[in-house]
């Protein structure tokens, strides 16, 4: 009972410290430098509107590039385990696509797709697609060659096998790079919102900065970690309800 309590307690006590001013004093900080929680607090129910629709904003680039991402990523997987000689190749291509930086990417998205939201829903598709490429295709990938030879003795097509044998093989897979397509997915769109944006959390949180706002500029730091734990959450709620069987839930 008191492990399972712990993670709260501590966030609790975390904050207990931070509201009167122990980091302050710890790490030699100024109030304006690192706002109390009650500031922050206060700032969110001042600005509650713009938060609440800026918040909006950059919600519609999380999840809509999380989800073209994501799925861009899984039919290149698939496409590749159906021909393997040829498709490791491509999938390590793919996989060179996480060493563009951001602060490349941003611009060229930008020129391509405009300063509107596709803008950064392009950035995250090309941050999350490479990732759930490489994770997909080795899990499907996995598969001992007994299973294979079950299913071939049973004379079952390519459709039957990826249906029944790999794609459910290859669901843990899937779902861990699902986990880090998310928090990649919030980096994206609220980086990519530094460069060229006049709204979203992203651009607030750039431009409150520049105006030494930081009890404002912490809310939205604030609201993008509850939104990525929210949107975390739903992922492992889905996990559950498609792996019932996976040995980490028993």
């Amino acid at each position: 009972m008191i492990s399972k309590s712990f993670p709260f307690l501590f966030g609790l006590f975390f904050i207990f410290v931070w509201q009167f001013h122990g980091y302050h004093f710890l790490f030699r900080l100024e109030r304006y430098q690192l706002p109390i929680p009650s500031d922050i607090v206060r700032s969110i129910s001042d600005n509650g509107e713009i938060l609440l629709i800026y918040t909006l904003y950059t919600g519609i680039e999380i999840v809509g590039g999380f989800l073209i991402g994501s799925l861009l990523g899984w039919l290149a997987a698939v496409a590749a385990s159906y021909r393997p000689q040829a498709g490791a190749g491509g999938i390590t291509i793919l996989a060179s696509m996480n060493a563009i930086p951001i602060v490349a990417l941003a611009p060229i998205m930008n020129n391509w797709l405009g300063d509107g939201v596709a803008s950064r829903i392009g950035i995250v598709s090309v941050m999350t697609m490479a990732t759930m490429a490489v994770s997909t295709y080795k899990g499907l990938q996995s598969i001992e060659s007994t299973y294979l030879e079950l299913m071939t003795s049973y004379a079952a097509s390519k459709g039957q096998i990826f249906l029944k044998l790999r794609l459910p093989k290859a669901l843990p897979a899937i779902f861990s790079a699902l986990k880090i397509n998310m928090s990649t997915s919030i980096i994206g769109a609220i980086v990519g919102e530094f460069f060229i944006a006049s709204r979203g959390l992203g651009y607030l949180l750039s431009d409150q900065i520049r105006l030494a706002n930081m009890p404002l500029a912490w809310a939205c730091i604030v609201i993008a970690a509850i939104a990525g734990i929210f949107l975390y959450t739903i992922i492992q709620l889905l996990e559950r309800t498609c792996m019932p069987w996976s040995v980490t839930r028993r």
